[in-house]
């Protein structure tokens, strides 16, 4: 089962000129959503493209912010940064932005069921494989190189694209990680706690089935494999086996109460232990470092891209 195949028809993007730099060109997009998830109010995906002036056949990076809004001003920075070193980026606004949640899902938000999840997740997954389907049509835009960058849900949704879409050459994932049920499990964050919380017992039982379910998958394929629960597919750590020896980025952070290290680890091992920083740094208090984040990111993303 993969809920993350969609219609191969051409995606049409709508570019509207925003600003000017002597860096870069930055417009406006909008495209139709092709994920079967998508509600009619939400179905119309938006964001900002960067495009650097004086590169020929430039690199591309997706940048897929957390939920909620505030988290798609460091993929702004960032794209920043990267489109100054001749790097072009897109900043699409996912299912969990403001400008797209379905009304019926605000109230219960971020406590929902594991089917409006799977569509969340379905939804994201198709529309940055669809910013790939449109890049690749692109005369400025070197379809060799085309990396994803995520900054929490937004490195969970990286990670599955990276895992599926091999056309991903690399990969950064910031405040990310894998094991969804152990994230659920110590998560320190009180949403988290009130909504998902299992028994002992229950934990490990779900844990023993994902475990055996993630060897299935890797012996067999994900579309041969049936999910014991839903979650499975939305769970970075089902399609890690698949970026073993590619190039990732790891960026965490010590005291992440969302994320806790254990659940990083888990996934870090299932990825191949790509390469990881720490920052002592909470969830949040990540940004307190952003010079040394975009550093990192950036220095990264231009060697993988063979950059000077």
């Amino acid at each position: 089962m993969n809920p993350y195949s969609y219609p191969s028809a051409g995606t049409t993007f709508h570019l509207t000129l925003k600003n000017t730099t002597r860096h870069y060109w930055q417009y406006r997009f909008d495209f139709t959503s092709a994920s079967p998830s998508s509600w009619p109010e939400s179905r119309t995906v938006s964001g900002e493209y960067f495009q650097p002036r004086r590169a020929n056949k430039a690199p591309l990076v997706i940048l897929l912010h957390g939920m909620g809004d505030h988290s798609v001003t460091p993929c702004q920075l960032l794209a920043k940064a990267l489109v100054r070193e001749g790097i072009a980026c897109l900043v699409p606004y996912l299912l969990l932005h403001s400008s797209r949640l379905p009304e019926a899902w605000r109230t219960a938000f971020p406590v929902l069921t594991s089917e409006q999840w799977l569509q969340i997740y379905q939804a994201s997954v198709i529309e940055a494989r669809q910013a790939i389907d449109w890049a690749s049509r692109r005369e400025e835009i070197d379809q060799d190189n085309i990396a994803v960058l995520g900054i929490s849900f937004g490195g969970f949704i990286s990670a599955i694209a990276m895992g599926i879409d091999e056309r991903i050459k690399a990969g950064v994932f910031i405040v990310a990680g894998g094991n969804g049920e152990k994230i659920n499990q110590k998560s320190r964050l009180s949403s988290i706690k009130k909504g998902y919380r299992r028994t002992e017992a229950e934990y490990q039982s779900i844990q023993q089935s994902y475990w055996q379910y993630l060897s299935e998958v890797a012996e067999k394929g994900l579309e041969n494999t049936v999910p014991p629960r839903i979650g499975f597919l939305t769970d970075p750590m089902t399609f890690a086996h698949r970026l073993r020896q590619r190039p990732i980025l790891m960026i965490n952070a010590r005291w992440d109460e969302a994320v806790p290290r254990e659940a990083v680890l888990d996934f870090w091992q299932e990825a191949g232990k790509p390469a990881i920083a720490w920052f002592p740094a909470t969830h949040a208090t990540l940004w307190l470092w952003y010079p040394l984040v975009r550093q990192k990111a950036v220095n990264f993303l231009t060697e993988i891209f063979g950059m000077p």
